[in-house]
């Protein structure tokens, strides 16, 4: 009934600046500044990731530059203070790395970098080799598509496909992402569904369901 969900594949980006486990800490740092990202998957052999080196991996690096961590502190945060005697990727990163496939659905990426508090995330095939990224940026694309675009699909796979009688009946606009639906159709058990539909159109913000049956006009 619903048009096929976007998903990671469709949005993610292909061209992909990695590391391998030798790479030293400057050259990682500077990767980070001229490619502008905050994180780099780390690979080996032919493109398997094996985990993700972020700006927060390097950071205890500058924290304890200046003081030694007492015994307590680095009893309190092993890993930090490790990573800030580190020099190499295979040190700094943080393994397992947390990855998608490509066929994953946009809430479900968006699901998971919530659930991880991460910014991004390596998208990797069945075999664990790197395809791709995707950021919050990407999973956000979708709602730059335009309103006359959205329009299009609603009517399309949504009132065209529910109310095959009716569906002349119904006007569909899209204004800043919101969807509104006006208009009577034939069957008022089917207005929910319409509205559920809707909002599950890649890109739609908010939904104003005004669809009415003549019943519904009658019994006023």
């Amino acid at each position: 009934m619903t048009s096929t969900p976007y998903t990671v594949a469709d949005v993610m980006t292909t061209k992909v600046i990695a590391v391998t486990p030798s790479t030293g800490f400057k050259d990682i740092a500077t990767a980070m500044e001229q490619w502008k990202v905050t994180a780099l998957p780390v690979i080996e052999g032919e493109g398997h990731v094996v985990g993700v080196v972020s700006e927060a991996d390097l950071l205890p690096k500058e924290e304890f530059h200046e003081h030694r961590p007492g015994l307590i502190e680095q009893m309190r945060r092993l890993g930090d203070t490790a990573k800030a005697g580190s020099t190499r990727a295979e040190n700094l990163m943080t393994t397992p790395a947390v990855t998608v496939c490509p066929d994953a659905t946009l809430p479900q990426a968006a699901r998971l970098m919530a659930d991880r508090h991460i910014k991004r995330l390596p998208v990797v095939d069945a075999d664990g080799t790197l395809q791709g990224i995707v950021s919050r940026a990407d999973l956000l694309k979708v709602f730059l598509r335009t309103d006359e675009e959205l329009a299009a699909e609603i009517r399309r796979t949504v009132i065209d496909r529910l109310f095959p009688l009716s569906h002349e009946a119904v006007k569909v606009t899209v204004a800043q992402g919101i969807a509104t639906l006006t208009g009577q159709v034939r069957d008022g058990n089917l207005i929910p569904l319409a509205e559920r539909l809707t909002h599950s159109v890649e890109g739609i913000v908010d939904v104003r369901c005004q669809l009415k049956h003549p019943a519904d006009a009658t019994s006023s």
